[in-house]
């Protein structure tokens, strides 16, 4: 079975250098080999050492599953999160994710995937395990943790009497989802988040409040 065929065959579409080079070691010349499925477009470098199969016959690559594999590590977060979750109805082209090491940003042939800087103390709480169309898992912020992580980064711009009005008109947040977060992961996330930032520990408490009360009002 030549290679091409044995790459759509893969269960997956996303796959590393090492990965790929066990796939070539009766090859002469691996290092051609890839340059030669590169130059077809049968194998796409989303960065290097990480490359994504595209066939028509090849399960569809997941850029979630990508965010974690770009950089990390990581979780995917803010506004995507918000997408993914149903919290926000506009499509987000940018995968935005949360890391613990420095903030970049990466621009690859699939796709823009950013990163924000938490410190490692707020990293971990909140994180569970999405899964991809492939059946392969990623790290995604619960929607308590990508509106909090959302507040956080962008909190000097939010006036606490005004939260409502940025929620719902500015971001777009379908009340009904809104209503459906869980309010003690969302109290329990806000005591971690409390800290340095006075401002928006004030915004998280307004916050926790908000979502009791339209909690109470399903």
């Amino acid at each position: 079975m030549g290679l091409e065929a044995r790459l759509h065959r893969l269960p997956q579409p996303e796959i590393d250098y090492v990965y790929l080079t066990s796939l070539l070691r009766d090859y002469a010349r691996p290092r051609q080999e890839i340059s030669r499925l590169l130059g077809k477009r049968a194998l796409v470098r989303v960065k290097k050492g990480l490359y994504v199969v595209t066939s028509d016959n090849q399960i569809p690559y997941s850029k979630e599953v990508l965010a974690n594999l770009v950089y990390g590590p990581s979780y995917i977060s803010l506004d995507y999160a918000l997408r993914l979750h149903g919290l926000i109805p506009e499509r987000v082209e940018e995968v935005t994710s949360v890391t613990c090491n420095r903030e970049k940003t990466f621009a690859t042939p699939v796709g823009v995937f950013s990163y924000r800087y938490l410190r490692p103390a707020l990293f971990s709480h909140g994180v569970t395990q999405g899964e991809s169309i492939t059946g392969r898992s990623f790290l995604v912020a619960t929607p308590e943790k990508a509106l909090i992580d959302k507040i956080w980064f962008i909190s000097h711009d939010i006036d606490p009497k005004d939260l409502e009005a940025f929620l719902f008109d500015d971001l777009r947040i379908d009340p009904g989802a809104f209503a459906r977060l869980n309010i003690k992961k969302m109290n329990s996330l806000i005591e971690h988040y409390r800290g340095p930032k006075v401002a928006c520990a004030t915004i998280l408490a307004a916050l926790g409040e908000l979502i009791a009360r339209k909690g109470d009002q399903r």
